[in-house]
């Protein structure tokens, strides 16, 4: 019955699974578009300390605190928070923090599937030997305009040229999100959960596949000394502001994904442990993904700052350079970066989904078609109008992900009492420790870095 809310019925089938799930909703294009480019334009290996550190002493309590507060209340998470508060006789407005995370997950997910849909229009590129032709359309053109034409401006010009055919990019953005729907629709265990167990062992072939060939035939050693030689005079109080935001993005906490996981596990799975190795994970892809695409980088001369264009453009260059090897490569990677896109964008769909399904009483299927619909109509305004994913990811990865995040940590830690978490994390050392970072570091901490980050980034100190 519509407004009857209720505990989640549905689980994770095993701990194997809902591992997997956790890990794929963590390991997406946060590690393989975002954190490349983000790394260059940050100094390198001093963006990865401050990244690093941002995931152990930050991410990783939050990521805590939202599998806790999630199967402690069994629900969704706007439904959840607000149920806990209520138990504590707090004020409801608490829902609040599943709002703001709730709905940085579906404007995530608005220019996510916009990306994705890029990602699949390269695929058949990749496959079909484009590259491989830019050097031969850089003589060409040269020869033609009687200018230099090289072929980063080759490269360059077939990105724009295929985020601009509206109707293609159109037609794959429903393809994915079809694609989405039908495994979402399909439940935790039968969709979400196979789909998983399935993409991510696959992911991991592909990703050492990948590393191994970079660092074989790629500059291995350029690519160790950018990543791991930190060079502090790029780094601002803007640089901690991306980390904190690459960090969350690519942990999936601060938008309440991790809460709606949570409402699905059993109780006989220790959260601290799963926690650590869903953080584990994600940061050891992310570092390895450095490694898959910088050594090429480095090799065929690609700027490694080059800013989003890095994904699109610079290693299409690189691939080109490869001969026949390159058509496999380049294949294999937009091939790995789909399958990352694709098990983030399902758990966050599932956000929305898991509140429409127990508030409002719709069907599973309905929700997800409902979600997907309203995804479809506001991705379509990305595809006419490109700047506007800039914006979106940078209100949400480094505003509402840290703002939620802190609020989360505020919640669990003064808000909800020991005796209701003790059940979901035990009692003793763990315990101790993550609430003294509930209460003491991590909202000081985020709300230090949100305010002097975002002064910097509007250029006011």
């Amino acid at each position: 019955m519509a407004g009857e809310i209720g505990r989640k019925t549905d689980h994770w089938g095993s701990r194997f699974g809902f591992i997997m799930a956790a890990v794929g909703s963590s390991v997406g294009l946060g590690n393989f578009w975002r954190f490349p480019f983000t790394a260059g334009e940050n100094g390198g290996g001093a963006f990865i300390i401050i990244y690093l550190f941002c995931v152990l002493f930050l991410g990783l309590t939050v990521l805590m605190a939202e599998y806790a507060v999630g199967r402690k209340s069994g629900m969704s998470a706007i439904e959840g928070i607000h149920s806990l508060a209520r138990a504590e006789s707090k004020s409801e407005n608490w829902q609040v923090v599943g709002w703001i995370g709730s709905l940085g997950a579906f404007f995530i997910l608005t220019f996510y599937i916009v990306i994705s849909a890029w990602v699949l229009a390269f695929i058949p590129q990749a496959f079909g030997g484009t590259f491989n032709g830019f050097a031969a359309e850089a003589a060409r053109l040269t020869a033609e305009t009687g200018s230099t034409v090289s072929i980063a401006d080759v490269s360059a010009g077939n990105f724009g040229e295929t985020i601009s055919n509206k109707y293609m990019i159109g037609g794959l953005l429903v393809a994915f999100l079809l694609a989405n729907v039908i495994v979402v629709a399909r439940g935790v265990k039968g969709g979400i959960e196979k789909a998983a167990t399935v993409l991510m062992p696959a992911f991991f072939i592909l990703l050492i596949g990948i590393v191994g060939f970079a660092l074989i035939e790629g500059d291995a050693g350029a690519a160790a000394d950018f990543l791991l030689t930190p060079d502090f005079s790029e780094v601002t109080m803007g640089t901690f502001l991306e980390a904190v935001g690459q960090a969350f993005f690519s942990l999936s906490v601060g938008s309440c994904l991790m809460v709606t996981y949570g409402a699905y596990l059993s109780r006989d799975t220790n959260i601290p442990r799963a926690s650590a190795i869903v953080a584990s994970a994600d940061t050891m892809v992310a570092l390895i993904a450095g490694f898959a695409i910088f050594p090429i980088v480095f090799a065929f001369g690609a700027d490694p700052a080059g800013g989003p264009g890095l994904f699109f453009v610079s290693m299409p260059i690189a691939f080109s350079q490869m001969g026949a090897l390159g058509v496999w490569v380049g294949g294999a990677f937009f091939l790995l970066a789909l399958f990352a896109a694709f098990t983030s964008s399902i758990s966050l769909m599932e956000v929305g989904v898991a509140w429409l399904e127990e508030r409002e009483g719709v069907t599973r299927p309905g929700a997800a078609m409902g979600i997907g619909f309203v995804l479809f109509m506001i991705g379509m305004g990305y595809v006419y109008s490109t700047d506007f994913i800039d914006f979106a990811d940078i209100i949400t990865g480094n505003i509402m992900l840290p703002l939620c995040a802190l609020l989360l940590a505020v919640f669990a830690g003064w808000i909800l009492s020991r005796e209701m978490l003790t059940t979901e994390l035990g009692e003793g050392t763990i315990m101790n420790l993550w609430r003294f970072m509930c209460r003491w570091v991590v909202p000081p901490a985020l709300a230090f870095i949100l305010v002097l980050g975002t002064l910097t980034k509007l250029g006011v100190i």
